[in-house]
């Protein structure tokens, strides 16, 4: 009821218009950024890190090297099999492989990762923040067309009370506006950065293990 009553004065309401269009604007590019790492990070990204890396680390420690690279090429297109992959492959090319080789390779994954699941991220805080602050610009644009109506001798009582009740529209439907944008990009904002950062702690955690299983199986 309270959506549809605001959508209808956004239609019809001259009062902060511009301030309200451009929050909108902000809107529409925080939604699609939201939509886009959602599904890359919940979705493309992710997966049930402790049921994979116990059913590779049994592999690894079988000796069934080969069997645990087929497991993560079905994988690949996920964060922690893809880096896994690349340790995988290079443990699997010499019996001589050292501790330093197999941590180049998964580093080497491990930096193609990592800005790929933060990419985009941070717009969300910035949009968040400008819709926030261009609400606060209509809300001053409002009081200024409310101080310069209060305050004109050259404007007669009818039109002051008329200028007064916009300026003050303006800055209460600016604000409501930027608000109404920034407080759900905010919450998107966290929520993916938790998920990408627990990702990330994921890769970090099983990568050690790993290594040091296949060192010292090795």
């Amino acid at each position: 009821m309270f959506l549809a009553q605001f959508g209808e004065a956004f239609k019809t309401s001259s009062e902060g218009y511009m301030f309200m269009y451009v929050i909108a604007l902000f809107g529409a590019i925080a939604l699609a950024i939201t939509i886009e790492r959602f599904y890359f990070i919940l979705v493309r990204s992710n997966v049930n890190a402790d049921k994979f890396m116990a059913e590779v680390r049994k592999l690894v420690a079988g000796g069934n090297i080969e069997r645990a690279i087929e497991l993560c090429e079905k994988g690949k297109q996920k964060a922690l099999p893809f880096v896994v992959l690349r340790g995988l492959k290079r443990a699997n090319e010499s019996e001589a492989l050292d501790f330093r080789a197999i941590q180049n390779a998964v580093d080497e994954g491990t930096l193609e990762v990592i800005p790929k699941l933060k990419e985009r991220t941070n717009y969300l805080s910035m949009l968040a923040n400008v819709a926030t602050l261009t609400g606060l610009m209509g809300t001053i644009y409002g009081l200024i067309i409310s101080f310069g109506a209060v305050g004109s001798e050259a404007v007669s009582e009818e039109d002051k009370s008329r200028l007064l009740a916009k300026g003050i529209a303006a800055a209460m439907n600016t604000t409501i506006f930027g608000l109404m944008v920034a407080i759900p990009t905010l919450i998107a904002y966290t929520y993916i950065s938790n998920r990408t950062n627990k990702i990330i702690d994921e890769l970090d955690e099983h990568l050690v293990k790993l290594i040091n299983l296949i060192t010292g199986n090795r």
